[in-house]
């Protein structure tokens, strides 16, 4: 398949013929499994303390004449705290048992537990290139919800890669169409739920996905464009080619970035 090469102002330079990483077949299965291998190494081990429920005496004795023991009351032999005495009457609480309320818990998360999913390398490397199949399909990338230009798909010129400047990268994407797209990525929504609390208050669309071929400017320069993000073409993954293990994400490959899939054959 031949894509059209367009510069910073929306000229044809040329053609380029994809590298056979772009015929692989459709396989949304293969993606999302590729995605929770990554997000599950990326999680956080966690689990209760071994003391957690256990840290005070809840030693009640079962015999007879034993001071503060709890023979002969008709109760439970359950482990109890001493609550209060009048006397030699002792009153008790359930405590430590998983049975008892404020006991522990029976099965608490264990930090040992592995939370890693593992895929074979074979398997990673055929979802990475499903899913960079999936960025030329424009009948994909329209049914993720992006609003795709009119002359989607095709690969930019290499000199984007040299852009320094924020306001330079966004009248470029602007020039190439992308105007509905970077106002769809803009909006900030309130997230649902509990993680309004816990550091993740607010959320966006992904936007487009810039590769380039390796360590240039255009990588710092662009942090700034919400929904925007640029990736060197030999640190792509399926989550960034297929956020939230949706394929089809709208991205713009420069000539070089392709030249350099091509003849390292990566994910091969």
């Amino acid at each position: 398949m031949k894509l059209a090469i367009l510069d910073s102002e929306r000229n044809v330079k040329g053609q380029k013929e994809l590298p056979q990483q772009f015929s692989e077949e459709y396989r949304p299965d293969l993606i999302r499994r590729a995605i929770m291998a990554l997000q599950s190494a990326a999680r956080q081990v966690y689990g209760a303390s071994p003391e957690a429920g256990m840290r005070y005496s809840s030693r009640v004795s079962k015999r007879r004449r034993n001071y503060r023991g709890c023979y002969g009351f008709g109760i439970s032999r359950v482990n109890r705290k001493v609550l209060s005495r009048r006397g030699m009457r002792m009153f008790w609480v359930g405590a430590t048992t998983p049975q008892t309320v404020g006991g522990r818990r029976a099965h608490p998360p264990k930090s040992e537990k592995i939370l890693e999913r593992k895929i074979n390398q074979k398997e990673n490397q055929k979802a990475i290139r499903s899913a960079m199949a999936a960025t030329i399909s424009k009948q994909l990338v329209e049914q993720r919800g992006h609003k795709v230009p009119e002359k989607y798909p095709f690969i930019i010129d290499s000199s984007v890669e040299q852009l320094e400047k924020t306001k330079d990268i966004t009248a470029t994407l602007l020039k190439l169409g992308f105007q509905d797209e970077l106002d769809r990525s803009s909006v900030k929504k309130v997230r649902s739920g509990r993680g309004k609390s816990r550091g993740r208050k607010y959320q966006r669309k992904k936007g487009p996905l810039v590769v380039v071929s390796g360590d240039c400017p255009l990588l710092t320069s662009a942090k700034n464009i919400a929904g925007v993000d640029v990736v060197a073409v030999k640190a792509l993954n399926a989550e960034l080619l297929a956020p939230g293990s949706m394929p089809g994400r709208i991205t713009l490959w420069t000539e070089k970035a392709i030249e350099v899939l091509q003849e390292t054959k990566l994910f091969m």
